[in-house]
């Protein structure tokens, strides 16, 4: 099994700081009020343990993608096959589950739009460093 370490450190950065942009200044008011979260059920929050599992998290996601995409891959395809399984994988078990939980459309487009950006960088980076 043969991975480049250094696309997957960068590729599971770029998600956590994508994760901050978007539920934060551009996405996060919205989605805390689909959730039923306030500013102060935030506050109270561990955040250490949530911005640390969230990264160890986006570690491991990158880590199995990189595995999944292989040694060969290019940018270009990085970018296609992460965008493809960030919005037809991810995104798509998304809508499955908020189908069932009957959560409102708006919450998907937030979360599978999160789900297919950080895939798509996953894989630019991976394919980049490769």
């Amino acid at each position: 099994m043969e991975v480049n370490w250094i696309g997957i450190i960068a590729a599971a950065v770029s998600a956590f700081v994508l994760g901050g942009l978007w539920y934060g200044p551009l996405f996060g008011k919205k989605w805390m009020a689909y959730v039923g979260l306030t500013e102060e059920d935030a506050k109270k929050a561990n955040m250490a343990m949530i911005f640390g599992g969230a990264f160890v998290l986006s570690l491991l996601a990158a880590f199995v993608f990189a595995m999944f995409l292989g040694p060969e891959i290019t940018m270009q395809e990085g970018a296609l096959y992460g965008f493809s399984a960030g919005l037809f994988w991810v995104g798509a078990s998304f809508g499955i589950n908020y189908l069932f939980a009957q959560r409102q459309f708006g919450l998907w487009l937030i979360d599978a739009g999160y789900a297919t950006l950080q895939f798509t960088l996953y894989g630019l980076l991976i394919g980049l460093f490769n």
